[in-house]
C-alpha cells in the first residue's frame, strides 16, 4: 500500500511535524495549517510558554493533536531532547520545519560580536542542530511508504533577504544566506536517501517582529512600495506553502527556495527603468 496522493485537506494526515518558533507569527501560521491538514505538531518556544499553548489549543480545537516543547534551537543538548521528547510522544518524525528565527539590527560599525552571534547562532547553528536531527531520525525509522514517498522532509525558513542585501542588517542578510546555501547542500547529500529539503523564503509579512512596518497606514503605504503585487503578507500564505512542501503533492521538488513574496524580489525600484 502506497499514500494517497489525491489532493486535499489531509495532504500530511499521520506525520508528526515539528515546528521550531511556533509560539506566535509564521511558525504559529504553519503548525497550525499542519494541525488542520492532519499532522501531529510538535509547538516549540524558547520562551513564549503562553503563545505556545495557545497554538496547541487551536489544533487540538480543531480535533488536531499537537504538544508544546520548550527548546533552544541553538542548544544541542536542547534539540536533542526535543527530537527525544516527540519521538516518545508519537513514534518519530517525518516533517522538520526550521523556523526560529531572530533579528538584531545595528549599523554595521556598531554591530556587537554578542549581535552577530545571537543572530547565526539561532538562525543558521539552530537550522544546522535540528536539519541534522531530524536526518538522523529519518534515517533510523526507514521508509513507511503508506505516509509518504519521501523518508522525510525538511523544511527552512529563510527570507527573500537569502539573496537581496540588507544594509543595517548585516547579521540577519548572512545567516539567510547561509541557510540558503546549508539548504542546497544537504539537499545535495541527503537526496539519494529520499530526503526532500527546501525553503520558504518570505518577504514582508504582517509578524509581531516587524509590526512597526506594517502596522500603520502610512507605514504599510512606505513598505508596499517594495512590493509589486500590493499587499504586505500573512503568516498564512507561508503556511499553505509550507504544508505542499511537506506533501506528496511536492514530491518532485527538491533543494529549491520557493520565493512568498509578492514579487518582492523582483527588485520594484527598477519597475519605471531604473
Amino acid at each position: 500500500m502506497t499514500a494517497d496522493h489525491t489532493p486535499g485537506q489531509n495532504r500530511v494526515a499521520g506525520q508528526t511535524a515539528i515546528v521550531t518558533g511556533s509560539s506566535s507569527g509564521i511558525g504559529a501560521g504553519i503548525a497550525k495549517e499542519l494541525g488542520a491538514a492532519g499532522a501531529n505538531v510538535v509547538v516549540n518556544y524558547a520562551g513564549n510558554r503562553d503563545g505556545a499553548d495557545a497554538v496547541v489549543r487551536q489544533i487540538t480545537g480543531g480535533g488536531g493533536s499537537a504538544i508544546a516543547i520548550k527548546a533552544d534551537v541553538n542548544s544541542e543538548a536542547d534539540v536533542t531532547a526535543m527530537f527525544r521528547a516527540t519521538v516518545h510522544e508519537y513514534g518519530t518524525v517525518d516533517i522538520l520545519v526550521s523556523n526560529a528565527g531572530v533579528q538584531k539590527d545595528a549599523a554595521f560599525v556598531d554591530m556587537t560580536l554578542d549581535q552577530w552571534n545571537r543572530v547565526i547562532g539561532i538562525n543558521l547553528t539552530g537550522a544546522f542542530l535540528c536539519a541534522r536531527a531530524a536526518a538522523r531520525e529519518f534515517l533510523r525509522r526507514g521508509m513507511v511508504p503508506e505516509r509518504s514517498r519521501a523518508l522525510g522532509k525538511i523544511i527552512f525558513i529563510s527570507s527573500v533577504h537569502e539573496t537581496i542585501p540588507w544594509a543595517g542588517h548585516v547579521n540577519y542578510a548572512a545567516s539567510k544566506g547561509g541557510v540558503m546555501l546549508f539548504m542546497k547542500s544537504i539537499a545535495q547529500e541527503l537526496g539519494p536517501q529520499k530526503i526532500r529539503v527546501n525553503s520558504i523564503a518570505p518577504g514582508a509579512i504582517k509578524t509581531p517582529i516587524n509590526r512597526a512596518a506594517w502596522d500603520t497606514p502610512g507605514a504599510e503605504a512606505k513598505l508596499l512600495n517594495l512590493v509589486p503585487y500590493k499587499r504586505v503578507g500573512e503568516p498564512v500564505d507561508i503556511a499553505r506553502a509550507a504544508v505542499w512542501l511537506a506533501s506528496d503533492a511536492s514530491d518532485y521538488v527538491h533543494g529549491t527556495s520557493l520565493l512568498v513574496d509578492g514579487g518582492m524580489a523582483l527588485y520594484p525600484g527598477f519597475a519605471d527603468g531604473g
